[in-house]
């Protein structure tokens, strides 16, 4: 019997994966998670594999009965999943030293999630974003996808316009401000109230 939610990770490698662990861990009473897969790609096997260790160190921590697992196989990783969590990087981090070099030698903004160097990673990263979207309509369509990969605004609307899979942008800004303005002000973060409407990049 299902205890939980499934949930695959792409770009599961990631350094940002304890973060996402964590999160899961800290809401298991909001929202318990049965299963949790990360998957990469081959050249990232090697930083999944520590990063997938740390992350059943920390579960089996916690005393939460949360199965972690890492594979390969993108395909049978999106099969009988309610979430699919995108935070991958194509071209990697030399990709993003371009993108945020390039502009400013122009006297432009460099960063990834906007202008030149935002639209330069959307060019690279929307076409794999709609083939695992492709992927999840023939074999999950029930499942969601949550992207967390940037351009966040550009992804998540190719998305919703190009594919009938689920899905709902998110970025971690809006929480981060809220746990600014409660400290500033010395309260919970809970009670600082906030309305946030779309994404910022």
């Amino acid at each position: 019997m299902k205890s939980g939610a499934r949930v695959a990770v792409i770009g599961g490698g990631s350094s940002y994966t304890p973060e996402l662990i964590d999160g899961f861990l800290t809401h298991y009473g909001e929202m318990p998670v049965e299963k949790i897969t990360l998957v990469d790609i081959p050249d990232g096997r090697e930083k999944m594999r520590i990063v997938a260790e740390l992350s059943q160190r920390m579960i089996a921590k916690s005393g939460l009965p949360i199965e972690l697992d890492y594979t390969l196989q993108r395909q049978s990783a999106l099969r009988n999943v309610d979430f699919v969590c995108n935070q991958f990087r194509i071209g990697g981090l030399k990709a993003r030293a371009r993108d945020e070099s390039i502009p400013m030698r122009y006297g432009a903004i460099g960063q990834e999630t906007v202008g030149a160097g935002g639209f330069a990673k959307a060019l690279r990263t929307i076409p794999v974003a709609l083939e695992i979207a492709r992927e999840l309509e023939e074999v999950n369509p029930s499942a969601w996808i949550l992207n967390f990969t940037n351009p966040a605004s550009m992804v998540t609307q190719a998305l919703l316009n190009h594919s009938s899979i689920r899905t709902i942008g998110l970025c971690n800004v809006p929480i981060n401000i809220q746990m600014a303005i409660a400290k500033a002000f010395n309260v919970s973060p809970q009670d600082v109230g906030m309305d946030f409407f779309g994404l910022n990049h």
